[in-house]
């Protein structure tokens, strides 16, 4: 049975979305320069915190329901 998508894995999809287009873009050579590099690897950094913020909520949440 397939679980109902919920709020959280709908987030957690979206960042790693994003984080995977940022990826995409380093490996691309698509920066212009340090600053836009930093920008992006910092983008990189920020969107893991929330996939992992995101994975231990859901954890949480499970833990409580059980």
């Amino acid at each position: 049975s397939v679980m109902a998508k919920t709020v959280l894995d709908v987030l957690k999809d979206k960042f790693e979305e994003d984080k995977a287009s940022a990826l995409q873009f380093l490996g691309k050579g698509g920066v212009k320069d340090f600053a836009q590099y930093k920008e992006v690897t910092g983008m990189v950094r920020g969107l893991e915190a929330c996939i992992n913020y995101v994975e231990d909520l859901s954890r949480n949440m499970e833990e409580y329901d059980e």
